[in-house]
């Protein structure tokens, strides 16, 4: 059964047992009211009876004014042998038990319903002292009675009335209940029809208009709020599944290049039984080198697909520890740069291997353009980690290029490398919700900038500029710190 049926059904229901408890509680009200008048007329007769002297049985009863109802239409006197001594009005009152108890006690009264034929009457018995025609005093129950027919009449009609009201306002509740749950269940309805229409087309543009601050209000905006998440989600995805297909690309196109050459230089050997030995020392030179950069290209290759970070490898990294190291590295490995440091202890969470392998990344293309003898600048603060180099900078054209994947700026062409050692260091960036810049410096050679959340660890002291490759302690805020930040 449809959502709007059952509401409109409740709604019919609710309304029709309130029309039906209020019809009840009108009806009886009315009843006690018309029954009420009746019998305060038969009690008022009763006070006018007692107040008075006895009197002889064969008179009327002592009457009572019209605005109190006037005297009883039927009057009958019993004595307790249940014989009926006087009678006023044309229909005689039956005689029960309780009437000859009251006549033979002369105590109590009663006061109830008889039914006489198609007669209908409300009946008061109490004792009394009457005369007979000998003049002895007697004592009898008094009966009056009071029809009951036009009372009846009156609540017969109420019934009617009250039965069509309840029958009318229960077809006029399902009809406002209908008309309610229709415009209630509208919002619902466009939820449903969004949904339906998303399903069908695997369009989540589609939102719900706010029709108000309520219970269905909030749904609707929780809605839009999910459909705009899994819109994010699939750009994301998209986003993600293009970069990977375009890397997949990028690497075939890398890797043909040092396989192909590497594979012709081994037939070469394979079939070069006339080689002398110098040019077989040469090619197996080249077949070394070109599986270093082989490795090394997938090496980076694999730090690039690796994607997000999984949460469990999270930790808390002093950053200017993993520079210390890398730095370090790259001394060893670059002996003829040298290598000048500012450190300030900050703290990141993150990887730190790939915190490290980003700042290797930066130092070995800072002394790769770097002259013989020529200096490298690395600074650790709150701000991140800058390098900066004196060699020839960035082409304006290719700076904004710069972190692509397999990008190879026009100073650059010619010298070894895969392209993806940038690439690398933005990826890490991004992932410890940073970024990263490059820009070329007052005076010659390129800036490159990884911005990362840090914090400052105040238990430690700030180190200065350091170029023998041993930390020392001074004041913060140096001039050769501050000539390029």
């Amino acid at each position: 059964m449809p959502l709007r049926r059952r509401v409109a059904i409740v709604a019919a229901a609710a309304v029709g047992i309130a029309v039906v408890l209020v019809a009840i509680v009108c009806y009886w009200a009315v009843r006690d009211q018309l029954r009420g008048e009746v019998d305060d007329a038969l009690r008022a007769q009763l006070v006018a009876w007692q107040s008075g002297e006895a009197h002889a049985l064969d008179q009327q009863p002592p009457g009572i004014p019209a605005s109190a109802g006037g005297p009883a239409q039927y009057v009958q006197y019993t004595d307790a042998t249940g014989s009926s001594l006087q009678r006023f009005g044309y229909i005689p009152l039956p005689v029960n038990r309780n009437v000859l108890a009251i006549a033979a006690s002369g105590q109590g009264t009663y006061m109830g319903d008889v039914h006489i034929g198609a007669n209908h009457l409300r009946e008061l018995v109490f004792p009394a002292t009457g005369f007979d025609s000998a003049g002895q005093p007697v004592t009898i129950a008094v009966q009056l009675a009071r029809p009951l027919n036009q009372v009846d009449h009156v609540l017969g009609e109420l019934r009617v009335i009250l039965f069509l009201v309840g029958v009318g306002g229960i077809a006029l509740a399902a009809a406002l209940g209908r008309v309610a749950a229709r415009r209630v269940l509208a919002p619902l309805a466009e939820v449903a029809h969004t949904a339906k229409q998303i399903g069908e087309t695997d369009d989540l543009s589609p939102r719900l208009r706010i029709h108000a601050d309520d219970e269905v209000g909030q749904l609707a905006t929780r809605f839009n709020a999910m459909l705009d998440h899994l819109e994010a989600s699939r750009a994301a995805l998209d986003e993600s599944a293009r970069a990977q297909r375009q890397l997949v690309a990028d690497a075939s196109h890398e890797l043909r290049t040092p396989v192909t050459s590497l594979r012709t230089n081994i037939e070469v050997l394979l079939e070069g039984a006339q080689l002398d030995e110098e040019d077989r020392q040469r090619l197996l030179t080249d077949v070394v080198e070109q599986s270093e950069e082989l490795s090394a290209l997938v090496g980076d290759l694999i730090d690039l697909a690796r994607g997000d970070l999984p949460s469990g490898e999270t930790e808390d990294v002093r950053l200017d520890r993993i520079a210390e190291e890398s730095v370090a590295r790259s001394r060893r490995n670059s002996p003829d740069v040298k290598f000048a440091t500012s450190f300030e202890p900050v703290v990141v969470e993150g990887s730190p291997e790939r915190l490290e392998r980003a700042i290797n990344n930066l130092l070995d293309n800072a002394a790769r353009h770097s002259p013989a003898g020529g200096t490298v600048e690395i600074i650790v603060d709150r701000d991140g980690v800058r390098v900066r180099d004196y060699g020839t900078g960035v082409d304006e054209a290719d700076l904004p290029h710069v972190f692509d994947r397999f990008f190879r700026g026009a100073n650059t062409r010619g010298q070894q490398g895969s392209g993806l050692g940038l690439a690398i260091v933005r990826q890490v960036a991004e992932q410890h919700g940073g970024s990263v810049s490059a820009d070329n410096a007052p005076g010659g050679g390129a800036i490159f900038t990884i911005r990362l959340p840090t914090v400052p660890d105040t238990e430690s002291s700030p180190v200065g500029w350091d170029t023998s490759g041993a930390s020392t302690e001074h004041q913060a805020g140096t001039a050769a710190a501050g000539d390029w930040r």
